[in-house]
C-alpha cells in the first residue's frame, strides 16, 4: 500500500512541529484514539488559525498526517496556497452545502485517509464552543467514518481571534483527542445530520474543556540558573 507520507508532508510535518516546541510548551493527550489505519474525521475546536497545525502535530505521532479542509479562496493564493497545494490538502468553497464538495471530502476518507476540519467554522474567543454547521456531519455520514473530536486550548495566546500576539513567552498549549464517535444515519437527513451534530459538538466541548485543563498542568519553562 502507497505510504500516506510524501516528501512535501514529511517536510511540512517537521518543520512546524521544530516552529512550534519553539514557540509553545506542548502536551498531547488521547493519542490512542487516532485510528492507526483506516479513514476518520477529526474535528476540533476553533480557538485559533493554528489550530489545524496542531492537531496534525498529534496525528503525526501515531504515524498519520491528516488533510484538512481549506477555502478555495485561500488555496489559489500565490505563497500560502502553494504550501496546501504540496501538502494536499482538500480545497472546498465556503460552506458545506455544495454535495461535491462534501463527496470530495467523503471520496478522501473512504480511500482510508484522515481529514480534519473545524464544524464551528469561524475562529472563536474560546469561552464556550459556538454553534456547529452540519458540514461534519454530512461528511461523516457519506463516508461512513467515525468522527474523533479534538479539543485545543492555547494556541489561542498566540494567535487568538484578536490577532497574533509577538510577545516573547513560550504559551502552553494543548491538544486531547476523544473516543471516537461513530457516525449513524444518512447524509441527507435532517434529523439524521441535525443528531450527528448534535454528537459531534458535545464530543468536543468535553474535549475542549479537558484540554484547559491539561494546558493549565503543563510545567512551567525553567528560570536560568545565575
Amino acid at each position: 500500500m502507497r505510504s500516506e507520507w510524501d516528501g512535501w508532508t514529511r517536510v511540512g510535518r517537521y518543520g512546524v512541529e521544530a516552529t512550534f516546541r519553539a514557540g509553545f510548551r506542548m502536551r498531547f493527550a488521547g493519542l490512542e484514539h487516532i485510528p492507526t489505519a483506516g479513514g476518520a474525521l477529526l474535528t476540533y475546536n476553533h480557538v485559533s488559525v493554528l489550530d489545524p497545525l496542531m492537531v496534525a502535530l498529534g496525528a503525526a505521532k501515531r504515524g498519520r498526517p491528516v488533510r484538512f479542509l481549506v477555502l478555495t479562496d485561500d488555496y489559489e493564493r500565490s505563497v500560502v496556497g502553494w504550501t496546501f497545494r504540496r501538502t494536499r490538502q482538500i480545497p472546498i468553497k465556503r460552506g458545506l452545502g455544495d454535495w461535491t464538495a462534501i463527496e470530495q471530502v467523503a471520496d478522501v476518507l473512504r480511500g482510508g485517509r484522515l481529514a480534519g476540519m473545524a464544524p464551528e467554522g469561524t475562529v472563536g474567543h474560546g469561552s464556550e464552543i459556538q454553534a456547529g454547521k452540519r458540514g461534519a456531519a454530512r461528511i461523516a455520514l457519506a463516508a461512513g467514518v467515525p468522527v474523533v473530536p479534538v479539543g485545543i486550548w492555547g494556541t489561542n495566546d498566540r494567535w487568538g481571534k484578536q490577532g497574533p500576539s509577538w510577545e516573547l513567552k513560550r504559551p502552553a498549549a494543548a491538544t486531547v483527542f476523544g473516543p471516537p464517535i461513530v457516525a449513524r444515519g444518512t447524509p441527507r437527513s435532517i434529523p439524521d445530520t441535525a443528531a450527528m451534530t448534535e454528537r459531534i459538538m458535545a464530543g468536543i466541548a468535553e474535549v475542549a474543556e479537558q484540554a484547559r485543563e491539561a494546558a493549565a498542568l503543563v510545567s512551567p519553562p525553567r528560570r536560568a540558573v545565575r
